[in-house]
């Protein structure tokens, strides 16, 4: 064959593969308000960077004449690329190809990908778009998933590991994203279950829409299952970049310093005045974290989920630090079961890769009741415990107003191995609330109102008070809220070589 012809041959089987389903199946996949995989690797990563590996290979199994409908690529366009400079490795599966189902050519490709990403350090990014397991493969496609599966365990805490679920993932398909690290949904064109809405109907009888079942904001405000949430396709790719932004490649490495344009010293005034006078009066943690962090910029992760938590990633001083902070306007702060979830796993995964956590603390408690108590809020709350007491990463403790009782313990306190622990004057360091104390240290011993009053000023002025707890040495200092920014980047560059000595062991046994 003439050089001519095979260059001929090459460019074809290159266009080939690149219609992936068709222009009849990229069309309707335009319709449904969703993008090709291709087009969504040219959103995520750098302009011409994308190399793809294993762009020819195709199916091999023989049954129900699948052997005629053969693809090149099968359904998954996977390579590497860089975002921001960064290489980072990545699977897009491809729905105009057999609904994206995974084949055992296809898990091949991914796995590939997923063993490279682990060998040289660096991220791998999902761009998950299945209808599930191949079903003419049978046992070879199930045999495909749990080798992602064990990859996506081997890898955890060691690269990276973000998935995309830009369609239908069902069965199976659920499962490798529910062991990476991230999981980002979008609006009405995503959904996880797994089991749809037919078989649930049939078993339970029950009936519900894909949405209602699966959908993005089913995920992202009431299983807690997915991290974010986008309006679109394009949207989606841009939120990955920018959390790539702030994690290191892998767990070897530090997290990316950027240039810092905002004043380490600044100071905001403002601070001085958010938090109410009144004990009981709620306020917003954005305000103090928004005022607090590089150029106001703060990237929530489960935004919609127990919002009487906030965490999610910023910058002090130009380095990307992890952020966990009571919401004093939901619930008024308190710690319950999918809040403690929701801290430790985040507590965790910034502990895994390197990163800072800084902590704002205003928590009257748990959350009281047999809803609680049966729901094992004991086991649940003791994950948070258990995060942060592992974290060997710098730990930044800011107290705002409330730190209460087992609560207190619990926000990454002097005890649990904090590294530097700040205060407002403010800030009510005690067992429990004034009000409550007084109902036990005084019961039946107060004859009127104005007793029981001077009394709770009497245990706020003596034991509510943060100058206690300095005292103590459990407060390295009270600062003016106004000079927290520059705190907290003096406090990061002093721990920033902190270096601990642990026992050593295989792994702890968190209470799961």
């Amino acid at each position: 064959m003439a050089l001519e012809e095979k260059i001929r041959q090459l460019e074809e089987y290159n266009r080939l593969a690149e219609l992936g389903g068709g222009e009849d199946r990229i069309r309707k996949q335009h319709e449904a308000g969703r993008k090709t995989a291709r087009e969504r690797l040219l959103d995520l990563l750098d302009p011409n960077t994308f190399v793809e590996v294993d762009k020819f290979m195709t199916h091999r199994t023989t049954d129900f004449d699948m052997d005629k409908q053969k693809f090149l690529g099968d359904g998954v366009v996977t390579g590497y690329g860089k975002i921001d400079g960064r290489l980072v490795y990545v699977f897009a599966q491809d729905f105009t190809v057999f609904g994206g189902s995974l084949s055992r050519a296809n898990a091949d490709k991914i796995v590939k990908i997923m063993d490279l990403a682990v060998k040289m350090g660096a991220p791998v990014i999902g761009l998950n778009d299945s209808g599930g397991a191949r079903i003419q493969e049978g046992v070879e496609s199930l045999a495909g998933y749990a080798d992602i599966f064990y990859r996506n365990v081997m890898s955890s805490g060691v690269i990276p590991q973000i998935s995309a679920i830009l369609g239908p993932c069902a069965g199976g398909a659920v499962y490798s994203p529910a062991i990476t690290d991230f999981i980002l949904m979008v609006k009405e064109t995503s959904y996880m279950f797994v089991t749809g809405p037919d078989v649930i109907k049939a078993v339970t009888h029950e009936e519900v829409t894909k949405e209602e079942l699966g959908g993005a904001m089913t995920h992202n405000s009431k299983s807690g299952v997915a991290h974010l949430m986008a309006d679109d396709d394009t949207q989606a790719m841009m939120m990955l970049r920018e959390l790539m932004s702030y994690l290191p490649s892998n767990n070897m490495e530090d997290p990316p310093v950027k240039a810092c344009t905002d004043n380490p010293l600044r100071e905001d005034e403002s601070l001085d005045t958010i938090v109410p006078d009144d004990p009981n009066k709620p306020y917003d943690m954005h305000e103090i974290i928004g005022r607090v962090v590089d150029d106001k910029n703060f990237f929530e992760i489960q935004p919609y989920y127990a919002k009487n938590i906030i965490i999610g990633f910023a910058r002090l001083g130009g380095r990307p630090v992890g952020i966990v902070a009571n919401q004093p306007s939901v619930l008024a702060g308190v710690l319950d079961i999918d809040s403690s979830i929701k801290a430790a796993r985040f507590v965790r995964f910034c502990d895994a890769f390197n990163i800072p956590l800084v902590t704002f603390e205003d928590v009257p408690g748990f959350l009281p009741g047999t809803v609680q108590e049966y729901g094992g809020i004991i086991k649940h709350g003791a994950k948070l415990l258990y995060a942060f007491a592992e974290a060997t990463v710098p730990k930044i403790t800011v107290i705002t107003r409330k730190a209460y009782g087992g609560a207190y313990d619990v926000m990454s306190s002097k005890h649990i191995g904090a590294d530097v622990n700040l205060a407002y004057p403010t800030a009510e360091i005690a067992v429990m609330g004034p009000e409550g104390a007084v109902n036990i240290i005084y019961k039946n011993k107060l004859n009127s109102e104005e007793e029981r009053k001077a009394a709770i000023d009497d245990y706020r002025k003596r034991f509510a008070s943060p100058y206690k707890a300095a005292a103590l040495g459990y407060i390295d200092e009270i600062i003016y809220p106004r000079q927290t920014r520059r705190k907290l980047i003096e406090a990061l560059e002093m721990t920033q070589n902190k270096v601990l000595n642990n026992p050593s062991k295989k792994h702890g046994n968190i209470p799961l």
